[in-house]
């Protein structure tokens, strides 16, 4: 139940939260030359992050030329990567919950709904861990490339000391931060299901049954083993009495006339 209702709706913040970014920095560059200085210099970047793409321009602050300047990385693959995984885990979710409310019956059919089930589980599970640790990566690396300092030792300009070059504003990465989180988050709740998904395949029970079978037949042949002993010691046990009464009998009768006729014989 867990599984039906949050793995489409983490798989929905994961992709929104990466697909839907758009962020961007604001720099400003002080010549000596006021009239050579550009004070907003923005610069914006977006999903899926091809950074070596993002173009701007600088002044330069000697004369009139710009310098023409682009971001550095390209974090493309991982983002895509990821999103894809996303939205075609949240695609699966929405079908098994149908599969699941309306068609039980065809689901538990020959066991073949139950271990494509399983196989897919696990599939998704190994990609929502691959997907989330190199989008991790690629995000460490989009952080690094438009950090507004790494960006200002792009400058020629800022090279200079007499020229003034700071950030007037630094992009905001939290919703990336939060679809890195909600990626492991996917993983976590997918990897999990797997033991509930396996138990639906019958290959738990029968693992349980072929267990229990060994262990019935050496309680039943100990049973058996123990009544035969029991009902040997018993039998011998009576055969030994049997033969040792008479005899103590018989010991008797022979001893008690001989007591008297002595002591008769003395008198």
């Amino acid at each position: 139940m867990c599984m039906v209702i949050f793995a489409p709706l983490f798989a929905i913040f994961a992709f929104a939260t990466c697909g839907g970014y758009s962020g961007g920095l604001r720099l400003s560059v002080d010549c000596v030359n006021k009239t050579e200085s550009n004070l907003s210099i923005d610069i914006a970047f977006a999903y899926p992050f091809r950074l070596h793409q993002v173009t701007f321009e600088v002044p330069t602050c000697e004369g009139k030329e710009r310098q023409k300047l682009a971001l550095i990385g390209d974090s493309s693959s991982s983002a895509e990567f990821f999103v894809t995984v996303a939205v075609f885990a949240f695609l699966y979710s929405l079908a098994a919950t149908v599969v699941y409310i309306f068609f039980q019956n065809k689901y538990r059919e020959n066991n073949r709904g139950p271990l494509i089930d399983f196989i897919v589980t696990v599939v998704f599970s190994f990609l929502w861990l691959v997907g989330s640790s190199a989008w991790a990566k690629g995000l460490s690396d989009v952080k690094v490339a438009t950090d507004p300092q790494e960006v200002l030792s792009l400058m020629s300009a800022c090279k200079q000391t007499s020229n003034k070059c700071m950030a007037v504003h630094s992009p905001v990465m939290s919703s990336l931060n939060t679809s890195v989180v909600f990626g492991f988050l996917n993983f976590i709740l997918w990897a999990g299901n797997i033991w509930f998904v396996f138990k639906e395949t019958g290959w738990h029970s029968s693992g349980q049954r072929y267990l229990s079978d060994p262990m019935e037949k050496h309680s039943s042949s100990y049973n058996q083993s123990g009544y035969n002993q029991d009902s040997y010691g018993s039998s011998s046990g009576y055969s030994q009495q049997a033969s040792l009464g008479p005899s103590s009998d018989e010991f008797g009768q022979g001893q008690q006339p001989s007591g008297p006729t002595s002591f008769t014989n003395q008198i």
